[in-house]
């Protein structure tokens, strides 16, 4: 694909032991990605929510391995990535938490797991908070609570230096786009390479992974929304909206919290995930071996095996009123 050239949407829909759907939710369209399972009409619901500069294809372990286990697992391109709607606005925090209670509802349910990773956590945690009666329980792989990012950021200068510079960085009208799609998107490879272990760096699937993610945010207007979760959170730190979204996210969820972090991670640092534990007192925090960042795709087995079995403790998968299946 020459550099002149720009992918279409539908290019990241590859193919698999999944299936390929477009639902609309929230006033837009979203493609969404399903497991193929003989018994996901009757499942428990499992919505998974990738990170910066990413897209469906980050969850293609947790979308067969979670199914075997009986789950009924979906991965969403989220608002403005992959082949989801890609609209001017609404990727403040209010709006990303309704698009994800309108999937649960538009996939024929009453609640649902979530597990998302980075940015795509913070939309569990927001979703949890402004719609707690739709989720069942949140499982997070990097991504502390909100208002634990916050103070880390402002009180912790390893985590300071960490994070805030790119943070800072893609708050540039314009620039930032061209960062992120010139070269065939070869900033994004780097972000990921910066992130992840050194093992999987040197695997073949870090070379496929990188290449995919590479095309999908050079789809038009995918780095431009990308970008827009990031400005949001900067801008409306001074605007009543984003006060009030922060002071209302400071409210404590009772359901079971499921924090998973790499051991190798040098961008999220551990002492960010336990700050705040009044926040979410069923908290579980567990370290993934050989992993950085993006723990569910490095060391996806782990990652998988713990999801399962912490689900398990929790209340099971065999059918029950708390499967939060819609009645016929």
């Amino acid at each position: 694909m020459s550099s002149n050239s720009f992918p279409d949407p539908s290019t990241v829909r590859y193919d698999g032991p999944w299936t390929h759907r477009d639902v609309h939710a929230n006033g837009i369209r979203f493609h969404i990605v399903e497991a193929d399972t003989p018994t996901r009409s009757t499942a428990p619901l499992v919505l998974l929510l990738h990170g910066f500069a990413d897209f469906w294809w980050s969850w293609r372990h947790q979308l067969t391995g979670l199914a075997e286990h009986g789950y009924r697992t979906v991965a969403v391109d989220l608002r403005g990535y992959g082949d989801t709607d890609k609209p001017p606005r609404g990727y403040d925090g209010w709006t990303l938490a309704g698009d994800v209670a309108g999937l649960i509802r538009a996939l024929g349910h009453t609640e649902a797991t979530l597990v998302g990773h980075a940015e795509g956590g913070l939309v569990c945690w927001a979703t949890a908070v402004l719609h707690p009666r739709l989720v069942r329980s949140i499982a997070l792989v990097s991504s502390p609570h909100p208002a634990a990012l916050k103070s880390a950021v402002l009180r912790d200068s390893a985590q300071r230096a960490a994070w805030l510079p790119e943070f800072l960085r893609y708050q540039l009208p314009r620039y930032p786009e061209h960062l992120l799609t010139r070269h065939d998107g070869t900033e994004v490879e780097q972000l990921l390479r910066a992130r992840v272990g050194e093992k999987w760096s040197r695997s073949a699937e870090f070379t496929e992974t990188a290449a995919r993610m590479r095309a999908a945010i050079r789809i038009p207007g995918a780095a431009h929304s990308a970008l827009e979760y990031q400005r949001w959170a900067f801008r409306s730190q001074w605007r009543p909206d984003g006060k009030r979204f922060m002071a209302t996210m400071r409210t404590p969820i009772d359901i079971p919290v499921l924090g998973l972090y790499g051991e190798q991670d040098t961008y999220l640092l551990p002492e960010t995930l336990h700050r705040d534990r009044h926040l979410s007192p069923d908290r579980t925090l567990v370290a993934i071996p050989d992993a950085g960042h993006y723990a569910h795709q490095e060391n996806s087995t782990r990652v998988n095996a713990v999801l399962t079995s912490r689900w398990r403790e929790q209340n099971g998968v065999n059918g029950s009123p708390k499967d939060g299946l819609v009645s016929p």
